[in-house]
């Protein structure tokens, strides 16, 4: 069987690795990948948005199986093109992708059918959204979101009217998201704790992997900007049987039944970020793809074979997914950044010590932006390797990955120190 990966992050190099271990002994072919992928497979050097070429490329290959990473070419229905072609392709289609490629559509989805989420309301006008935030009844804070996709930059929480007026103007007025920000969605500001729920989904059938909880922001503490993610741990450890009911009965079964209803039948993963607030849970965002770093901590503690269960949810077979078996114990990735991110930075340093951080008994190193150098792997990125570690409990895996994290170098390498810290607490 021959496999494409379509993206280059650490994402894709976990996803990667979990199928070359599949039974059926996969052929591995990544577009663009990264220097971890093209350990396992041969990589093609075709953007992950370029999705014409994708096509072609798997037509002449032979490709049976194509999994997509990024959102992006979901969203511009690579699943759609791939299928007219008679290629077989994991992912949703791209009327289904639209959970992700448009905030407006989603709450607008969830208003509808009663998913529980904070209240909003969406605008089309600077001049309408500030005028609103500047109401003497408008309460702080409100959290600001482009409607399309801006590559994690499009949402902002804002503490005050003016932080909230001048955030509108640079995305509505400006343009810094370009069509991303032509509309917005304003929000009430939810308190509490997030998680992340992924969902392997066809139809209304689906099953759910390990829960995760991300660490967005740059800094040790939760400080800093936000950023694609600094590292993430599975399981979330207050995941309970009555949370699990809810989510379920509340949030992810409502959500594939609506968008059966409204002719948009998801296939694929689904990723719910929640808030867990006073015990209740709410839809923050929904993605239409595996999170990353997420995926580089769920991976490790799936036990079955993940190919046989990406096959089956690109069929369009009907009837209830066979489930994965999922291993006890937990998973941690710390994030290996460039010093600069998530704004400017360097590339090209050389990268020692990932192949002896790899050989630790309970430590992975998936590779993001990386590419192949003369003597080490360079870095050619923001977030340059995912360092996981796996154990018994979160502070095993937590040693693993700090572990490796320890004997990784390059230049300018930075990393949060307290990945694990509300998990551990």
């Amino acid at each position: 069987m021959k496999v494409l990966i379509v993206g280059a992050g650490g994402r894709e190099h976990a996803l990667a690795w979990a199928i070359a271990r599949s039974p059926r002994a996969p052929e591995i072919l990544a577009a663009p990948g990264n220097a971890g992928l093209q350990e396992i497979g041969r990589l093609a050097p075709i953007p992950a948005d370029d999705i014409d070429a994708l096509a072609a490329l798997a037509a002449r290959e032979k490709v049976d199986l194509t999994v997509v990473g990024p959102e992006a070419p979901l969203v511009v229905g690579i699943v759609d093109l791939f299928r007219s072609r008679g290629l077989r392709i994991f992912g949703p289609e791209g009327r289904a992708a639209v959970l992700e490629g448009s905030k407006v559509f989603a709450k607008e989805l969830m208003r509808r059918h009663g998913i529980p989420t904070a209240a909003f309301e969406v605008f089309s006008s600077e001049r309408k959204a500030a005028a609103f935030l500047e109401s003497a009844t408008t309460t702080y804070p409100k959290v600001i979101k482009a409607d399309g996709l801006a590559a994690g930059k499009g949402v902002v929480i804002a503490r005050t009217a003016d932080e909230a007026i001048e955030t509108v103007r640079r995305m509505m007025l400006d343009r810094k998201l370009g069509a991303a920000g032509e509309q917005i969605v304003v929000e009430d500001f939810l308190d509490g704790e997030e998680v992340s729920v992924f969902a392997l989904c066809r139809g209304t059938s689906y099953f759910l992997l390990p829960t995760a909880q991300d660490h967005k922001r740059l800094l040790d503490g939760d400080a800093g900007p936000n950023t694609g993610g600094m590292g993430a741990y599975s399981p979330y450890p207050r995941w309970t049987a009555d949370l699990e009911h809810r989510v379920r009965a509340e949030i992810i079964e409502p959500t594939l039944r609506a968008m059966e209803t409204e002719g948009r039948p998801y296939h694929g993963l689904l990723y719910f970020g929640l808030m867990i607030r006073q015990g209740s849970p709410f839809v923050l965002e929904y993605n239409c793809r595996f999170g990353d770093p997420e995926t580089q901590a769920i991976i490790p503690l799936i036990d079955g074979d993940i190919l046989d269960a990406l096959d089956a949810a690109s069929s369009g077979d009907p009837g209830p997914l066979p489930p994965l078996a999922v291993r006890p114990g937990s998973a941690a990735v710390v994030v290996l950044a460039s010093r600069g991110y998530p704004e400017s930075y360097e590339r090209g340093f050389p990268i020692r010590g990932c192949e002896a951080a790899g050989e630790l008994p309970r430590t992975i190193v998936f590779h993001a932006a990386t590419r192949r150098g003369v003597s080490a792997p360079l870095t050619d990125g923001g977030r340059v390797l995912g360092v996981v570690g796996t154990g018994a409990d979160l502070k095993e895996a937590l040693r693993g990955a700090y572990e490796g994290v320890s004997m990784i170098e390059f230049e300018g390498k930075i990393y949060r120190k307290d990945i694990g810290r509300r998990g551990l607490s």
